[in-house]
């Protein structure tokens, strides 16, 4: 009786795994950016990247591991997220 019932406990937590795993492909894609940080507000983090300066949306959610300030060499991941979408008619 008790094999039993870890045996399905087993192939419920296997089947949740597979579902989260799942769900979570089916995200949008992250991508990375390396350079050092321009400038840091509680929104925005401006990173040089060749001759380039990126901006990057950062909100609570945003993870920060270590000291970002001004200077520091940093790799940010991130997805691209649509904000508002407008349909043209087709011609």
């Amino acid at each position: 009786m008790q094999r039993s019932r870890l045996a399905r406990l087993c192939l419920l937590v296997a089947f949740l795994a597979v579902l989260i795993g799942v769900a979570y492909a089916a995200g949008p894609k992250t991508y990375q950016v390396t350079g050092p940080v321009l400038s840091v507000t509680n929104d925005v983090i401006t990173v040089q990247k060749g001759q380039d300066k990126w901006e990057l949306g950062r909100d609570a959610a945003t993870k920060v591991n270590g000291d970002l300030k001004v200077g520091s060499k940093v790799t940010i991941t991130y997805k691209m997220t649509a904000v508002t979408v407008d349909v043209k008619p087709a011609k």
